[in-house]
């Protein structure tokens, strides 16, 4: 079994209002030190499958047909092979 972190962001030409707010507020509240902030979706996904390879080619269906806006977001993901 694999378990896969998958990280979705908005692609660098899309604006993020989202990251923008929370950086207006970090920096209301006194962290100056931050300059940017970017917000995305994270998502844990179990897959039973027999190969690192497998898994890899499942977690990549399953992004492009579920979880990314291919216009606007890309996505990366990373692999561990987890005890059943």
């Amino acid at each position: 079994m694999y378990l896969a972190q998958i990280y979705v962001h908005h692609k660098a030409s899309i604006l993020d209002p989202q990251g923008e707010a929370v950086l207006n507020a970090l920096q209301r509240l006194g962290y100056d030190k931050v300059d940017a902030v970017k917000q995305g979706k994270y998502f844990e996904v179990n897959i039973q499958a027999d190969s690192e390879d497998e898994a890899s080619k499942v977690v990549n269906d399953i992004a492009k047909d579920l979880l990314v806006n291919h216009n606007m977001e890309s996505f990366e993901f990373d692999l561990k092979e987890v005890a059943k």
